[in-house]
């Protein structure tokens, strides 16, 4: 079953999971909005009051819709897409399966999360290591450095992380605990899988951006050629408010420049997140997934991590 056939099966997934994350944050704009307008009566002070209390209220039901939904579709798609890549075969009703392997395991999916977040510290924890050696250069270029290495690894921790939640899908019958300690091993201990997956991350990423940003980006640029008027008041708004301002920034096309940029990424990454990011994930899925096949890490190799991190460690301990 190639990765295409996979993905188009469980790309449903994808569009719900956007579903509902549009849903939380609509949750969190409207109530936070209602908060200010009951609070307001008349009053800037109390209404913002209102609107903090929303926005709180907000988050609280953004988080419930993530942990008692989200998660669970998440985990239904990370499930089927091991299933596609493992087995070499999906039910014809894939999104019906997935959703029944997940009835009645909201236990077991937080449990996966919390095995994920714990897998995700790991990780961090030799990311930072890995942001010394740009900080080490020193100045501006040092701090660059850092902050590249540092955006380039929690790229790559949201993969493996759904690659380990995929191995312990894929270890169903073994404590999940031990199957997320073998997740976090295959990173460490396949470096040819992984510099695969590094590639196709971060080749395919880039590709997706150039081609999606770029198109939108040139789009949204014609559009707003089509408005000069607006950018030339934009452009003498932004001069009052200071010097500090770049010259560069208060030529009306320059800003015009900057807000194509701004929709095109801010666009791209919600396509890039639903259509995009779901094809890369079952190929690097599927290179985890056949090196741990290979090679299943022993408690030596459990014993080997245990030194070199201390949340891995906790993690052992739980088996």
């Amino acid at each position: 079953m190639t990765n295409f056939k996979v993905y188009k099966k469980t790309l449903s997934f994808s569009f719900l999971g956007f579903l509902i994350d549009t849903l939380g944050f609509a949750a969190v704009i409207g109530l936070a909005t209602l908060g200010f307008f009951i609070g307001y009566n008349g009053e800037t002070a109390r209404g913002l009051i209102g609107l903090i209390i929303g926005f709180i209220v907000g988050i609280a039901v953004a988080s419930l819709i993530s942990i008692f939904i989200a998660n669970r579709v998440k985990c239904a798609q990370i499930c089927m897409m091991t299933k596609g890549v493992s087995e070499d075969s999906l039910p014809d009703h894939t999104f019906k399966e997935g959703m029944h392997e997940m009835r009645g395991k909201f236990g077991k999916i937080t449990a996966f999360y919390f095995i994920t977040n714990a897998i995700k510290g790991i990780f961090r924890q030799i990311g930072r290591t890995m942001t010394k050696v740009g900080q080490a250069v020193g100045g501006d270029v040092g701090g660059s450095v850092a902050s590249a290495i540092d955006t380039g690894v929690q790229i790559l921790i949201g993969y493996l992380c759904d690659c380990c939640l995929g191995w312990i899908f894929y270890r169903k019958d073994i404590n999940s605990f031990k199957a997320g300690c073998e997740g976090a091993v295959i990173f460490f201990k396949h470096g040819k899988a992984l510099i695969r997956n590094i590639g196709r991350i971060f080749g395919m990423g880039i590709l997706s951006l150039i081609l999606i940003a770029g198109a939108i980006g040139a789009g949204a640029y014609l559009i707003f050629l089509q408005f000069p008027g607006m950018f030339d008041t934009l452009v003498v708004e932004i001069g009052k408010i200071g010097s500090d301002v770049p010259s560069w920034f208060l030529d009306p096309r320059n800003l015009m420049i900057v807000a194509a940029a701004i929709v095109g990424i801010i666009l791209w990454a919600m396509i890039h997140s639903v259509l995009i990011r779901p094809f890369i994930l079952v190929g690097v899925l599927r290179n985890f997934i056949e090196a741990g096949k290979k090679d299943i890490p022993t408690e030596a190799d459990f014993k080997m991590l245990d030194d070199k991190s201390p949340k891995f460690r906790k993690l052992h301990a739980k088996i």
